[in-house]
């Protein structure tokens, strides 16, 4: 695919990109900055596309993982040790960048309800959100790739219903 069919392929999946982002952020801001990002690396990327490839999948998989790392990025930056008290114990930081109470609340609700998951749901699902692909996941549990992706898929479909405030 020439540079100028490449972008043309992407400004045509504009919406869709904008869709799925505001389906993992739930805000319009931080839907806009991940199209952003995702756009930037994809163009940056573009010669890593392989031809027979879904296009409109390889550029919403890159945004979803886009939005896992800067999820991971925010619990990291959210943690910290408290040396006066316990090497051990971990406290949230006061400034950890998180614009108001409530979304801290809110991070805390949707943490709350992965731990809520059934074992055979939320080790899988947990796996995935942590990076791991379907088959990675299927190969270190030793299940079967589809039992793995229905696990996901209705891991997924809990937390919706659990936290369907949240949208």
């Amino acid at each position: 695919m020439n540079a100028l069919q490449f972008k043309k392929n992407l400004l045509s999946i504009q919406e869709n990109m904008m869709n799925f982002a505001l389906m993992l952020t739930a805000n319009r801001d931080d839907a806009q900055d991940l199209m952003q990002d995702t756009t930037l690396k994809v163009l940056d990327n573009q010669e890593k596309f392989i031809d027979n490839v879904n296009f409109k999948g390889w550029v919403l998989t890159i945004m979803r993982n886009i939005f896992i790392n800067n999820y991971h990025k925010i619990v990291r930056t959210q943690t910290m040790v408290d040396q006066s008290v316990d090497l051990y114990n971990l406290d949230m930081a006061n400034d950890s960048g998180i614009d108001s109470p409530d979304s801290s609340f809110q991070i805390q609700e949707i943490s709350k309800a992965i731990e809520h998951l059934s074992k055979e749901m939320k080790i899988p699902f947990s796996m995935y959100l942590s990076g791991y692909k379907y088959n990675e996941i299927a190969e270190k549990l030793d299940l079967p790739l589809g039992t793995v992706k229905s696990r996901i898929f209705f891991a997924r479909q809990e937390l919706q219903k659990t936290l369907k405030d949240y949208r």
